[in-house]
């Protein structure tokens, strides 16, 4: 299944985003096929960085929950919910945090092949064609747009990291 939308569904385009168009126009049809039409490309995208983040959080979990500061918590008689929510998983966060981050990278250059696929427009299919057509002025605009991204999702990591933990302080 490619492309956004199957052939005969009516949409009135008002952003180029097709499922945010269908619910500002109320085209119900049009927003179920949408929805059906962004889930493979959505799956391809997400499923090894989810893997990735998944064992991450396990491991960091697993060693916070081993530190002496869980086993005084759970000592003063905190709820299981309270230790692990409240001390150990915003503990954990960290590595996570940055694991995420770096697997924002991963997306985005699973994109273009994503993209490509699945025949969507964007970013990645634009730089494909880009290489394609040996068109060096849009891979050089399209691979600093990339950089730029990238750098400010990991300034954004970084900052995250004194919302998670306040003794980190951000100067």
């Amino acid at each position: 299944m490619s492309g956004r939308l199957s052939v005969g569904v009516d949409l009135e385009v008002i952003t180029n985003f097709y499922i945010l168009d269908a619910v500002l126009t109320r085209n119900w049809a049009a927003l179920k096929d949408a929805l059906w039409h962004i889930i493979m490309p959505a799956v391809t995208l997400s499923t090894i960085p989810m893997a990735i983040v998944a064992r991450m959080t396990r491991s960091s979990m697993l060693e916070v929950l081993r530190q002496d500061y869980i086993k005084t918590a759970k000592a003063k008689g905190l709820s299981r919910f309270m230790v692990t929510f409240k001390h150990a998983l915003r503990n954990a966060l960290i590595p996570v945090v940055t694991t995420i981050g770096l697997q924002f990278g991963v997306a985005l250059g699973g994109a273009i092949l994503t993209e490509t696929i699945f025949a969507w427009p964007g970013v990645g299919k634009w730089m494909f064609d880009a290489v394609m057509k040996r068109d060096y002025m849009v891979i050089q605009g399209g691979t600093l747009f990339i950089a730029a991204t990238f750098v400010v999702i990991n300034l954004v990591v970084d900052l995250l990291y004194a919302v998670i933990n306040p003794r980190i302080s951000v100067q």
